[in-house]
């Protein structure tokens, strides 16, 4: 029994705790490195975002300066009726005055 029992003392010390010890840093490597790995990713989805902030607010200067608002174009079409109505006056005198 107490050859047992020196067995399994050595059979801890010799081969259990060093490969206990084994597994430890392979996990501790593994999760120092997925942590790395996840910051270098949270930094790219970061750069990421910015760049596509700056560019949307690039594009939004871009259609705010290039394209007219509703308001205006209304204002635009009234302007045509009325010159379009004025002439269409004016042909309409020349046309019944040249009749009679």
């Amino acid at each position: 029994m107490e050859n047992l029992g020196l067995n399994l003392a050595w059979w801890v010390s010799a081969v259990e705790l060093p490969a206990l010890g084994g597994l430890f840093v392979l996990i501790w490597r593994a999760r120092t490195e997925a942590d790395s790995r996840l910051d270098e990713v949270d930094h790219k989805v970061e750069a990421a975002g910015s760049q596509m902030r700056e560019a949307l607010a690039a594009y939004k200067l871009e259609v705010a300066k290039t394209y007219a608002t509703t308001g205006t174009l209304r204002e635009v079409e009234r302007r045509l009726t009325e010159h379009l109505v004025r002439i269409e006056a004016k042909l309409d005198a020349v046309g019944a005055g040249g009749r009679a």
